[in-house]
């Protein structure tokens, strides 16, 4: 095999483990071990960075490797390694099971109710929402658990328990998720439907996604708010969400009973702007 080779198959095995959503993964794990009471050793920390990746890995290797003729359907899958046929699915399957292996014991060395929130968002998203997307719009639904586990998996890094506070964080980014990713599906709707994946406005229509994705950016806001009488964060992060959420809400209700495909694209760009954003402050400002 000569270097070229080798660094192609390299890099499409990076591109299995989805390094954008990994990178997004490690940085919420971080800013969570950091926002939680006291002060976790340098080796926790690492241990939990490492064991998120290896199990963040796993997830969207094997969730990769179960949708490779779904993504050949898809326009922003299409070109992925498995549907080009770049790997050999065996191949892939093989590197998301050791990742697998590894993940565990990674996490273990944290601590065990770390591990158990891994191992929990793990069987989440291989073996329910993956099958569940092909089913159900509720899929999203189940999806959101194991996408913000890693700030969930980050607070019980440092404390060893599950607490309100964490769970707050928690539901910052599980309820980001529900607006974002209907909005996705109603830009992208002929995309998905074509795909034989079941999202809310393909199923209820664009009525219901609209309601869904207003309801659930207020609720998103609220919660958001709410980490300051849990005192997670202080005056310049209440600001700033305070702020962050009139924008979202402004931009998002401006035109939420007529709004189509364009609408919908403006929600998803906003979120993606709001969650970082968001998120850097909450760390910035909070108590640790």
């Amino acid at each position: 095999m000569t270097a070229a080779v080798l660094r192609a198959k390299t890099s499409d095995l990076i591109a299995l483990v989805k390094p954008q959503i990994m990178l997004m993964s490690l940085l919420t794990a971080a800013g969570a071990i950091s926002l939680a009471p006291g002060t976790a050793p340098l080796t926790t920390t690492l241990w939990l960075l490492a064991g998120t990746a290896l199990i963040v890995g796993t997830a969207n290797t094997l969730n990769m490797w179960l949708e490779r003729d779904i993504d050949c359907l898809m326009t922003r899958t299409k070109n992925r390694p498995l549907p080009q046929r770049r790997l050999d699915p065996n191949t892939a399957l093989w590197f998301g099971a050791i990742q697998g292996a590894l993940s565990l014991p990674v996490l273990a060395m944290v601590n065990m109710v770390t591990a158990a929130l891994g191992l929990l968002a793990l069987i989440l998203y291989v073996g329910v929402y993956t099958p569940m997307k092909q089913r159900s719009h509720w899929a999203v639904w189940v999806g959101g658990v194991p996408g913000a586990m890693p700030a969930l998996m980050g607070w019980t890094a440092a404390t060893g328990r599950i607490e309100l506070a964490g769970l707050a964080v928690f539901g910052v980014l599980f309820f980001w998720q529900v607006p974002h990713f209907h909005a996705i599906a109603m830009y992208r709707q002929r995309e998905y439907d074509a795909a034989g994946l079941k999202t809310l406005p393909g199923s209820r229509g664009e009525t219901a996604a609209r309601r869904e994705i207003g309801l659930y950016i207020v609720v998103q806001v609220a919660i958001s708010l709410a980490l300051v009488p849990l005192g997670v964060a202080g005056t310049l992060y209440l600001v700033t969400a305070a702020l962050l959420g009139t924008l979202v809400l402004v931009q998002a209700f401006s035109n939420i009973r007529t709004g189509g495909a364009k609408w919908a694209r403006s929600v998803f760009l906003t979120s993606i702007v709001y969650l970082p954003v968001l998120f850097a402050v909450m760390v910035l400002d909070g108590r640790a």
